[in-house]
């Protein structure tokens, strides 16, 4: 048995890609996060705003990452299986 594993691979490095790009841009708008609840002043809708653009980002990003660590773990053991029936086939 042969698989050609290359198309699986490039589907699993642009979703990674996605998953690292969320993660960067997650890490940029909490960067100006402020830790501390403030009600005065008008700033409680600048936080709701940024809690609500982390929420989405959050919303892509933990789905998109299970994907990833579940379709790495499906190649790699397809690889495995693959060099064990390879092996076992020159031996018989």
């Amino acid at each position: 048995m042969n698989f050609n594993l290359l198309p699986l691979l490039v589907i699993w490095i642009a979703l990674a890609l996605v998953v690292l790009a969320l993660f960067l841009w997650r890490q940029m708008i909490a960067r100006s996060e402020d830790d501390s609840l403030h009600v005065m002043h008008g700033t409680l809708t600048q936080q709701t705003s940024l809690a609500q653009k982390l929420d989405a980002i959050d919303k892509w990003g933990k789905p998109l990452t299970v994907v990833v660590v579940v379709l790495g773990l499906l190649i790699a053991a397809a690889y495995i299986y693959g060099q064990l029936v390879g092996r076992s086939s020159l031996g018989a």
